[in-house]
């Protein structure tokens, strides 16, 4: 059974937190991604830098398929969309405390588990990696 991805709602948790923190939401962005449209004289190295600080943008959107706002730029307002899957990390601007998302596909299944016989044997952490 599949299931969505998870880096839309740890998006909004990290953002939520970095704001109650009362620091400054930044995130990172794969600016070549398709449909990512952001002020093109900003970008470095095909990436770019937001700040989603609630004083920073107007009507911030953070769906499950894509971030979206309006902001100003150099005096002039532009309407930012990008994927969510664009989003690189998002972090505290004060800090740097945050997360970085893999560019890897979370919905891949994880590892199997050992059998209840294997258990006694190996004595494996019953943890899992989860991205």
């Amino acid at each position: 059974m599949s299931m969505t991805s998870s880096q839309s709602y740890l998006l909004r948790a990290i953002y939520e937190w970095i704001i109650d923190n009362g620091m400054t939401p930044y995130i990172l962005v794969n600016a070549d991604m398709e449909n990512t449209h952001v002020p093109r004289q900003y970008i470095e190295n095909g990436k770019i830098v937001l700040n989603l600080a609630p004083q920073a943008v107007n009507d911030l959107q953070l769906t499950n398929e894509f971030v979206m706002f309006n902001a100003r730029f150099s005096g002039k307002s532009m309407e930012v969309s990008l994927p969510i899957a664009a989003v690189l990390a998002i972090y505290a601007k004060e800090n740097g405390q945050g997360m970085v998302f893999s560019d890897g596909d979370d919905n891949q299944p994880p590892p199997t588990e050992p059998s209840p016989d294997d258990s006694d044997k190996d004595k494996k952490s019953h943890l899992k990696l989860v991205k």
